[in-house]
């Protein structure tokens, strides 16, 4: 049976060698949980080849352009995501279509990837940090459990791309390695721009000192020279990466202001993008895109390393009773460091709203890197003070000293890895799974340039699954550039008015304004409470609520009466007109 010094050897004797076993036995863990966890979340993405993840809706569909550049001609929706989309994202996707991948396979195996990088920074920076293999792998593998359940790497997007960039980042910066440290800012420039703002934080924090002096707060400069040399060159390289998108004048309006977004039902308490609470409590910290904290966070999805890390804080006000705590580094400071940052920039972001997009953007994937690591220092700390506290009582008991021993690393382990256990469900990466993949393959074989007209939430997944242009949709009416803004709401509106109208002319005139080869209705799409239940069509007002009057008094829509003689295509839950049998049957 291993021992108490054993059990001290293994877990928490600093290790200061790279050649050192329990460093290759520890990573070695840290890399193959990654693996299972990776795995765990790849099942449901490869569960069948209509599975796609939310956010490749919207962010990866205009990329079969890639392989075909006929595809999506003349589409404002096509064209405003691949404006939008950060250059080495998008030549990221355009070299992998060049090796062979379609974009969606391609971004289905990218998560692995950039988990693997991730897990391999993260555990280095915690060894920085504090030079305890254990922690980096306590810290790993809660980062990894919280990386499936979230939408974040899974997604393939570019905010997958902060997690392994910002650690990298982190962990050259401690390293004192200025290349690859000014290599990894170019790349967050080219991945993900919003990371640039942290980094930058960052280097600027480290210019400061903070010290206490006769129970008062003293802050000075660094007398470190490398200090100003990573500032300069590195703030240097962030401003130059962020130029163009400063300078770049957007085709589809300006940004959203503060003012015009109060004005929108969509970013409303109850909206489809929901930003404004009236609840302060909610808006400030657990608001989806306006909050300071990580949605699950306030879902009551907590994970373990949140109080664990609040742990390390505490341990901090009693350093004598956690004598293992002597081992942190000087880069211990970079936790806070993030903090301030993170809180810096989130505040930043409130105040010139939506000019920096959305400011949970700062602080959510931030804190999750933060806490994480904070949590493996903290548990390990724990469990040392246990260790200590069980080997001095019990000395003159061998026996029990195991089973103590024992049972403080059953317990360590159970924190450790319970929280997927906790879960309703999990994995989580918010996959998609389309259960009626016939009409996608009927689309599919219609001209490149059909538009399809559609209020169904299935429209989403037109532009991925056939590659044909849709009109508007739900997952694409994105508020954030005014222009492209309006354009999406002025279709949605014409489309609802028209879908349910009693005027033939009204129909007429949207299918020649539009250009409409086909219209995809839910079977139950002319039911008194399919408007009611769409969140996003309620969103549209008057246009909505007379739709829904026209249901209630069944009346019966030009659009509805045209479902026997115009059906091309039907399955339970979809029928698809053809636009242009509409148009010749109403002008007889």
């Amino acid at each position: 049976m291993m021992g108490i010094d054993a059990l001290q050897q293994w877990l928490v004797t600093p290790v200061y060698s790279r050649r050192d076993l329990r460093l290759t036995v520890w990573f070695g863990l840290a890399i193959a949980y990654a693996l299972i966890y990776s795995f765990m979340g790849l099942q449901q993405a490869f569960a069948h080849g209509y599975v796609i993840h939310d956010d490749v809706r919207s962010h990866v569909f205009w990329m079969h352009r890639f392989l075909d550049s006929g595809l999506f001609p003349n589409d404002v929706i096509a064209d405003y995501f691949q404006s939008v989309a950060p250059y080495g994202y998008t030549t990221l996707y355009r070299v992998a279509t060049w090796i062979g991948f379609d974009p969606i396979g391609f971004n289905k195996l990218l998560p692995l990837v950039l988990v693997l990088v991730t897990t391999g920074y993260c555990f280095w920076l915690s060894l920085t940090i504090f030079p305890i293999p254990a922690a980096g792998f306590i810290a790993t593998l809660l980062l990894n459990q919280t990386t499936w359940n979230t939408h974040d790497i899974p997604s393939g997007t570019p905010r997958a791309f902060i997690y392994p960039l910002f650690l990298a980042f982190l962990y050259y910066l401690a390293q004192r390695s200025l290349l690859p440290c000014l290599i990894t800012i170019t790349l967050q420039g080219l991945f993900y721009p919003q990371c640039l703002f942290l980094s930058s934080g960052i280097l600027v924090l480290r210019l400061l000192r903070f010290d206490q002096q006769n129970g008062k707060l003293k802050v000075a400069f660094s007398q470190d020279r490398r200090d100003y040399l990573f500032g300069i060159t590195g703030l240097t390289i962030a401003f130059v990466m962020l130029l163009p998108y400063a300078l770049k004048i957007s085709d589809y309006g300006p940004v959203l202001s503060r003012t015009q977004g109060m004005a929108l039902p969509t970013l409303q308490g109850d909206g489809r993008k929901n930003f404004f609470f009236d609840d302060p409590l909610k808006f400030w910290f657990c608001g989806e895109r306006s909050g300071l904290l990580p949605y699950n966070w306030c879902k009551y999805e907590e994970p373990p390393q949140l109080w664990a890390s609040i742990g390390l804080l505490l341990m901090f006000l009693w350093p004598k009773r956690f004598p293992l705590l002597a081992k942190a580094t000087q880069h211990i400071v970079l936790l806070p460091q993030i903090l301030g940052a993170s809180l810096g920039m989130f505040l930043i972001a409130h105040i010139v709203l939506f000019r920096l997009h959305l400011p949970s953007r700062y602080t959510k994937h931030s804190l999750r890197m933060m806490v994480a690591i904070a949590a493996g220092i903290a548990l390990l700390c724990l469990f040392d003070t246990v260790l200590r506290w069980i080997k001095r009582n019990w000395r003159s008991s061998p026996p029990m000293q195991h089973i103590l021993a024992l049972g403080s690393v059953g317990l360590l382990a159970t924190y450790s890895f319970g929280y997927p256990f906790l879960m309703e469900r999990y994995p989580n990466p918010d996959y998609v799974d389309v259960s009626n993949p016939e009409l996608y393959e009927f689309l599919a074989k219609q001209p490149k340039d059909s538009v399809i007209a559609s209020l169904s939430e299935d429209a989403n997944n037109i532009p991925s699954l056939a590659q044909r242009i849709i009109l508007t949709s739900s997952e694409i009416a994105n508020p954030y550039h005014v222009g492209y803004y309006q354009v999406i709401n002025q279709r949605t509106t014409d489309l609802l008015q028209a879908q349910y109208s009693l005027k033939k002319q009204e129909v007429q005139s949207f299918i020649e304004t539009y250009n409409v080869d086909f219209w995809l209705l839910d079977t139950h799409a002319f039911s008194p409470t399919y408007i009611k239940d769409n969140k996003w069509l309620w969103e549209i007002g008057p246009i909505a609520f007379d739709a829904t009057q026209t249901l209630t008094q069944e009346k019966h829509p030009v659009i509805a009466r045209m479902r026997q003689r115009c059906r091309v295509f039907e399955t339970e839950r979809h029928i698809v007109l053809d636009a242009h049998c509409i148009q010749s049957t109403l002008e007889k």
